[in-house]
């Protein structure tokens, strides 16, 4: 709500309360932001000094502030105090912050229709506690419906009737905003809750359209299209159209109740918001999201990707449904190629690989595997059975070498020494060979 700046003719205290700015002015008075002793801010209505004069309508007004004070419910400003003594008369209601319906729908535009039925069951919620207490508003229009962080709140019951009391206007005069005014009030009929009803559904249809159902012009042509003229709801959502259209019939009896009114509102509220939903496009992904693999981590990711663009060795594809090797651990390798190396070094034009890392590069020492980046660049040893097994292999292959070797010299002595044994054979045995000495 906008404020402004007090003039030199406004009060700078009324009551127990301390005006500090201007919220508005109507009909009936100026309407100030004041607060009390312990700090609570309030709407300070003072009436204007003409109405201030009239002993009737001080009666009738006295009659509806009472009934004010009845009204309990969370969708109504409350009554904090009132003076119907004073030269002229005030009265003060709980301050809600928010902007105005009106001025909402200047600044935005059309409201769309789940918001436009949320705004209304929450209304039409609160015309129900109202007409229990008997009251009836009269002068429901989008600058008396205030935005709170709470929901809507419904203000300014200074023309409100009671049940019990006259109304505030003589026949044939009508007190209120043209254009959102029953024709029951123009013709200047006794009012009831369809009354709220009528001004309601010209409430709703302004929040949809951003424009009165009955167009613009001067008060009296107003009046007249709101008694003989049918509403223009021609941009009104189809799913409210329906509903608004029976808010603003002619005959009072054609219009819904007000607990009809916000069963119906909600059920709109609730649809439209899931339709809502529903036609909601999913969330687009950016070009550097889509190019990202899934499941890697962005280190290795921005790793490799450097190494590619500056031409470095390719990484192995990656099957699809594993995990990459940077994030799934590197299992043992046995065997193989690490045998034959352990056994007997590596064979002519063969090509022995070592230990290799997650990322492709060599290890560092035998026995000992890195890990990839995402283990912050730590080492651990091997797989303990690997060990092993290398040991195994390591053992036999020395036992077999040193077989071979004791195998070997076996072969080689008897051959430097057979001469000599042959000869001691021979002689050991007796044999009748003649042994030849001399020439």
């Amino acid at each position: 709500m906008a404020m402004m700046r007090l003039r030199r003719e406004d009060p700078r205290v009324v009551g127990s309360f301390r005006l500090h700015r201007r919220l508005g002015a109507g009909g009936m008075g100026v309407v100030y932001l004041g607060s009390d002793r312990r700090g609570q801010r309030v709407a300070l209505k003072v009436i204007r000094p003409d109405l201030a004069e009239d002993q009737e309508f001080r009666s009738r007004f006295a009659r509806e502030v009472s009934a004010a004070r009845r009204i309990r419910g969370g969708c109504t400003a409350r009554l904090v105090a009132a003076d119907l003594e004073a030269d002229r008369p005030w009265f003060a209601t709980q301050y809600v912050p928010g902007p105005s319906l009106h001025d909402k729908v200047v600044e935005e535009g059309p409201l769309p229709a789940a918001e436009v039925a949320s705004i209304g069951a929450a209304l039409s919620e609160g015309l129900v506690a109202v007409h229990e207490a008997g009251v009836v508003h009269r002068d429901l229009k989008p600058s008396n419906i205030l935005l709170s962080p709470k929901g809507p709140r419904i203000i300014d019951f200074g023309i409100a009737w009671a049940t019990g009391a006259s109304t505030l206007t003589h026949v044939g005069t009508a007190v209120g905003s043209p254009g959102f005014l029953a024709p029951e009030q123009v013709r200047g009929a006794a009012v009831t809750p369809a009354t709220d009803v009528f001004s309601l559904g010209a409430t709703l249809a302004y929040a949809a359209m951003a424009d009165s159902p009955f167009g613009h012009g001067s008060s009296e042509v107003m009046l007249y299209r709101v008694v003989h003229e049918e509403p223009h709801l021609f941009d009104v959502h189809d799913a409210l159209a329906p509903l608004v259209r029976a808010c603003l019939a002619k005959d009072p009896e054609e219009r819904p109740s007000t607990l009809q009114l916000s069963m119906r509102l909600k059920e709109i509220a609730a649809r439209e918001a899931q339709g809502l939903q529903e036609r909601r496009p999913p969330a687009q992904r950016s070009e550097q999201e889509l190019d990202r693999p899934t499941g890697r981590l962005e280190g290795p990711y921005t790793e490799q990707s450097t190494r590619r663009a500056a031409g470095g060795p390719a990484q192995a594809q990656r099957a699809p449904g594993r995990r990459p090797a940077s994030s799934r651990p590197a299992a043992p390798r046995t065997g193989g190629s690490q045998a034959r190396g352990t056994r007997g070094g590596p064979r002519p034009g063969q090509q022995v690989q070592g230990p290799r890392s997650t990322n492709g590069r060599q290890a560092s020492r035998p026995g000992v595997r890195t890990t990839s980046a995402g283990n912050g660049g730590k080492r651990r040893p091997a797989n303990p059975r690997l060990l092993r097994q290398r040991l195994v292999v390591f053992v036999v292959v020395t036992l077999l070498v040193a077989l071979g070797i004791a195998a070997a010299q076996g072969c080689q002595g008897p051959a430097r020494g057979l001469g000599g044994t042959t000869s001691q054979t021979y002689e050991g045995a007796g044999s009748a060979t003649p042994r030849v000495d001399g020439p």
